[in-house]
């Protein structure tokens, strides 16, 4: 055995050798039992450096009371994080892009858009002018300009309101006493959720108080200030001093006087000049519609008039003041009261006779806004109509849908709401005008997601 291994020792001397390198020869094993090669360990853990006692995964640590340099720049890092970059490295590298935050990455592949999403509020009633609960949203078809929307929203849950009581202080002493002493019950109709304010108006409007609670003791101020004598009727003289011809005994067409000067203020005829009253309704419905639609779109905007729907001297149109309130989603609601209020007057008001003048728009303005009118000629009449329009109000459906139409247009849009039951009469606005409020943002979805909820 000794004798081959010093063979291959003087082998491997003479190959390195040849190839001039220089090698040191192996020593000899000594003869006996053959004895077992140590293997090396693992490289023992390198001393710690100095300052970075206590640093662990997912811990930080402070500078010491030295004020070690090399600690101020240890920071506190979440197991599984890159280190800081310093400020070198980064000019190196340029701009960085924003990343999401944690938890929010998702958002990154989500579409964003505006769309024009429209509520429609609407009440049921029966041929008996009763309300009719328990409507279905798979009962209810609503349509934009003849064409059916898909239905995103469908709710019975009532909204607080934001009211605009106008109170008619023109109307003759005899229906104003009735009003006075009606409005008192104007505040119980009301919850605390609600707001209110009280706009009176004669020759123009005059706001008594801004929106506030609608228990609140400003409110009962605003109320009993709001209360008027009315308007005495317009006296017509056709004799006697005060009369604007000039008459001899008794005013008679034979005992006028000639040859008077008709400049002078008089004529030679016995003809009636009764002067027109001034009943500034649409002035005063677009003062109370202007402060109502600053309210939120969490709460119903309700204009309530309490009058006998004449009109004469208005600034604004009739128009005008409507498509205010079909752009700011203002409904007008009525309570008639005086001549108006009564069968037949009503009845010849809402048909309009050709060459006829119209002296209660009222019903316009409620047909046109989805709002409705509740004539009333006795106190008592007046007093339960408060109650019962501030319950329907309450108690509307709603629907919404997104529409299709570019919210900026500011096209006319015709709305319908259709009910799949006989004999069932849908009370709503007729058309609305498209404005920014109404745009919202809608996301859209990957198309393994669930559909949204019905109650966007």
């Amino acid at each position: 055995m000794v004798r081959h291994i010093v063979l291959a020792g003087t082998l491997a001397l003479l190959g390195s050798a040849q190839n001039g390198q220089q090698t040191t020869p192996p020593t000899p094993l000594p003869d006996g039992p053959q004895q077992q090669q140590a293997i090396p360990d693992s490289p023992r853990p390198q001393a710690i450096l100095p300052g970075a006692q206590g640093i662990a995964p997912g811990s930080g640590t402070t500078p010491d009371s030295n004020g070690d340099a090399a600690q101020d720049d240890v920071q506190k890092q979440a197991p599984g994080t890159a280190l800081p970059e310093t400020a070198a490295q980064k000019a190196d590298d340029g701009p960085q892009p924003e990343l999401p935050a944690p938890g929010e990455g998702a958002k990154a592949f989500t579409l964003t858009t505006n769309v024009n999403f429209v509520q429609v509020p609407f009440t049921v009633k029966d041929s008996k002018n009763q309300p009719v609960p328990g409507i279905t949203w798979r009962e209810i078809r609503i349509y934009e300009n003849g064409y059916r929307q898909q239905m995103r929203l469908f709710t019975v849950d009532p909204f607080p309101l934001s009211v605009a009581i106008v109170i008619d202080q023109s109307v003759p002493f005899q229906t104003m006493t009735k009003i006075n002493n009606a409005i008192g019950a104007l505040q119980g109709a009301f919850t605390p959720y609600d707001m209110v304010a009280v706009f009176t108006y004669n020759n123009g409007p005059k706001q008594q108080t801004e929106f506030t609670a609608a228990q609140s003791a400003r409110l009962a101020a605003a109320i009993e200030r709001s209360k008027s004598p009315g308007r005495e009727g317009a006296m017509v003289y056709t004799s006697g001093p005060l009369s604007q011809n000039i008459n001899l005994n008794g005013g008679t067409q034979n005992n006028v006087m000639p040859l008077v000067n008709s400049s002078h203020g008089s004529s030679q005829s016995n003809q009636l000049n009764v002067p027109k009253e001034v009943h500034t309704l649409n002035d005063a419905i677009l003062a109370a519609a202007v402060a109502t639609s600053k309210a939120g779109p969490d709460r119903r905007r309700i204009v309530y008039v309490i009058s006998d729907g004449k009109e004469y001297g208005s600034t604004a149109k009739y128009k005008d003041v409507v498509k205010f309130c079909q752009t700011n989603k203002v409904a007008v609601y009525a309570t008639l009261v005086g001549e108006s209020s009564l069968g037949g007057v009503g009845f010849l008001d809402r048909i309009h006779l050709p060459f006829m003048m119209r002296d209660n728009i009222l019903p316009l303005y409620t047909e046109a806004t989805g709002g409705q009118i509740d004539p009333e000629f006795r106190q008592k009449g007046i007093e339960q109509s408060f109650a019962r329009i501030t319950e329907e109000v309450r108690t509307q459906y709603t629907v919404g849908y997104y529409s299709h139409e570019p919210f900026i247009d500011g096209k006319y849009r015709n709305l319908e709401v259709r009910v799949l039951r006989p004999n069932l009469r849908v009370i709503s606005k007729k058309g609305y005008y498209p404005t920014a409020e109404e745009a919202r943002p809608m996301r859209a979805v990957p198309p393994s997601a669930p559909p949204p909820s019905s109650q966007q």
